[in-house]
């Protein structure tokens, strides 16, 4: 008998299934950030901490450039997630045909941006004299990946919509392992430094990309693959656009705040704070990856709970992805503040000052990273309810303004990394609070009473019952 890798999560249990689903999730995020993780370990170690700025401080142009994109992949998640939990299969073959050459056709634009466009950019965040070199190389090369990168995604994400987060996990464990092995041939063995690290990890994410693809053409059921039925279809692309691009407009908003502090930090023309901020902000990201779980697998329990008519379980479902994001958060951030110092030394090692500023960092950003947590699980929740505007709104409003405007107003008064740093759980406090208002007061109630005049019927239809 085949092994079924779908998770039934409109029936049962609930604390269960999330961990099930968000686990291996969680550890193909922290597995995919160990791509640029051993890029910055490599460098660091062999290459000098110039090189160590020009790789871990791209992070914010990187997310800048992607996000939009990425954000489609929301918009398939929740369409292929409702379509699945009303039982609507005829309608999920075309979302993933759909959603597979969105993501080809982005990669490719992305490429040929990036690859032109990448100087410029870092001139424009006043990247260090010193840096810009060696980052143009790295970015360049990095971009060639960009077509790569979509496609796993895409893949990925329309794998989660039935709950299967054990496949991606296997394919990005055998990348990881060629993209580690691979660091070292190129960085240590034929000296090829930022160069080197960007080719190894552009060859990963092309595996990876091949055994997704290669994944969903085996797959029996409405998530198979046919290279030939790749296309467009208008009403499942202006159904994924309606959610995907105003969450994709939400991450590139937030990443450009992100550049906007990191060229405030670069204005200090110091490397050793440049390179201890990427070190420190490498050691967040797998705090954040912890936690960002659960805000996927908030969008796809409540997009299948929501297309089933679930109402009662849909608010279960937001209840226990916040406790779960909030106890990830509360106790890796925490971790990795108390063991900061060595954790930074993996990343620059026998440079003490490049330690100092990272730990610095870690106190403001790791420690309430919780707030973060809760944050970005309540953005699931209104996603997996249909809602991306409202979330954007909030988020440019509450967390992307307030923070530029920290940039503009306080920080001239406070020139210090501190002073920057202290904008991120101000703003995430801010924001928060705004999604949950807007949670109950708007969406959750407008949601609800939208699925008790469409919803019943349809489910009638086809014999089953909405829960009340």
């Amino acid at each position: 008998m085949k092994k079924s890798h779908s998770i039934d999560m409109c029936n049962g249990s609930l604390a269960d299934k999330i961990l099930l689903f968000a686990l291996p999730l969680m550890a193909s995020s922290l597995l995919q950030l160990l791509f640029n993780a051993a890029d910055v370990v490599v460098v660091g170690r062999f290459a000098g901490k110039e090189a160590l700025a020009a790789v871990g401080s791209n992070t914010s142009l990187i997310n800048l450039m992607i996000n939009l994109f990425v954000g489609l992949s929301v918009g398939t998640n929740v369409v292929v997630s409702r379509d699945l939990g009303a039982g609507r299969h005829d309608r999920v073959s075309g979302s993933v045909h759909t959603a597979m050459t969105l993501a080809l056709a982005s990669g490719m634009a992305m490429m040929l941006f990036g690859v032109v466009m990448v100087r410029q950019l870092l001139e424009w965040m006043s990247s260090p004299a010193d840096v810009i070199d060696l980052a143009t190389v790295y970015l360049r090369i990095y971009f060639l990946g960009m077509p790569a990168n979509m496609v796993y995604n895409f893949g990925a994400a329309i794998l989660r919509a039935q709950g299967d987060t054990q496949r991606p996990l296997y394919f990005l464990t055998f990348a990881g392992v060629v993209n580690v092995l691979l660091n070292l041939l190129l960085v240590i063995g034929l000296r090829m430094d930022v160069a080197g690290v960007a080719l190894a990890t552009i060859i990963a994410q092309y595996i990876s990309a091949f055994l997704v693809v290669r994944c969903m053409m085996r797959e029996q059921g409405p998530l198979h693959l046919e290279l030939k039925q790749l296309g467009l279809k208008k009403q499942v692309v202006l159904q994924i656009l309606r959610v995907g691009l105003p969450a994709g407009f939400q991450g590139v908003v937030f990443s450009l705040s992100n550049v906007v502090i990191q060229s405030a930090l670069n204005s200090f023309d110091d490397p050793v704070l440049v390179a201890g901020s990427a070190a420190s902000a490498n050691i967040e990201s797998f705090v954040y990856a912890a936690m960002n779980t659960f805000h996927q697998a908030a969008i796809s329990f409540v997009g299948q709970n929501y297309g089933a008519a679930k109402c009662g379980r849909v608010d279960r479902v937001a209840r226990q992805c916040v406790a779960f994001a909030v106890l990830f958060g509360l106790v890796m951030g925490n971790l990795a503040y108390l063991f900061g110092a060595p954790l930074a030394g993996i990343y620059a090692p026998g440079e003490p000052d490049v330690i100092q500023q990272a730990v610095v960092r870690m106190l403001y950003i790791c420690c309430p990273y919780f707030i973060c947590g809760i944050m970005d699980t309540l953005v699931g929740v209104l996603r997996g309810l249909g809602s991306s505007v409202i979330p954007m709104i909030t988020s440019i409003v509450g967390a992307c303004g307030l923070r530029l405007l920290w940039v503009a107003l306080v920080f001239p008064y406070y020139r210090t990394p501190a002073c920057l740093y202290l904008s991120y759980p101000v703003t995430w406090v801010v924001t928060g609070l705004f999604h949950f208002l807007f949670l109950m007061l708007v969406v959750r109630r407008r949601a609800f009473a939208k699925l008790k005049h469409t919803g019943p019927a349809y489910l009638a239809a086809e014999g089953r019952h909405p829960e009340t």
